[in-house]
């Protein structure tokens, strides 16, 4: 694979990747292609099939995996998620920096390839911050909001382990999460915009 470092951001539901990835590339247009994962579970009200995700059966997803096309994949609360190779290889054939958003689990199984990413963690301040932003969603079960806090705490915990990410942000100030995500991309937009000109 060639083109711009990839970049692998993590944390847990409810930390505020969504929210710091959709500023960064609107700010940045044209330099950021997203990696569409697959997932079994169903698309929440919003979602769009090869957009927010490829929407799959397990049966298909099983099966790509069984044929070593997927780079890293989890199973979450009884669904499946996965980055497949050529997720990644059409973002990085437009020389756009590709962005995988993954969990712990993601994270480690990528770090057993030959991908080479910028490995970013972005955490919540606390666990309570987490679970009132999490609440305010409203699109959890109690069930599954109480397991989203479990692999959340487990998240948080990992993510303290060193060499695992780049860096790790915490997201108690929007504006300042912002600003040190794109102090550790700026080298590789930069790359990205000059190819470009």
């Amino acid at each position: 694979m060639s083109g711009p470092r990839p970049v692998v951001l993590s944390g847990p539901s409810g930390a505020g990747k969504s929210t710091l990835l959709k500023r960064l590339m609107k700010e940045y247009e044209g330099v950021f292609g997203f990696s569409v994962s697959h997932t079994t579970r169903n698309p929440r009200p919003g979602e769009e099939n090869g957009k927010d995700y490829h929407f799959v059966t397990r049966e298909k997803m099983q099966g790509g995996i069984d044929n070593s096309d997927f780079i890293e994949n989890a199973e979450f609360s009884g669904n499946m998620y996965g980055t497949s190779k050529s997720s990644i290889e059409d973002v990085r054939a437009q020389n756009l920096i590709c962005i995988l958003d993954v969990d712990i689990q993601g994270v480690n199984n990528i770090k057993k390839t030959d991908l080479n990413p910028i490995y970013i963690s972005i955490q919540p301040p606390s666990m309570e911050i987490l679970e009132k932003r999490l609440r305010e969603r409203q699109t959890e079960t109690e069930e599954s909001l109480q397991k989203r806090l479990e692999a959340a705490r487990i998240d948080m915990e990992l993510s303290k382990e060193t060499g695992v990410f780049d860096i790790v942000i915490i997201n108690d100030d929007l504006e300042g999460a912002y600003e040190k995500l794109k102090s550790v991309l700026i080298e590789e937009i930069e790359k990205v915009q000059d190819s470009k000109k």
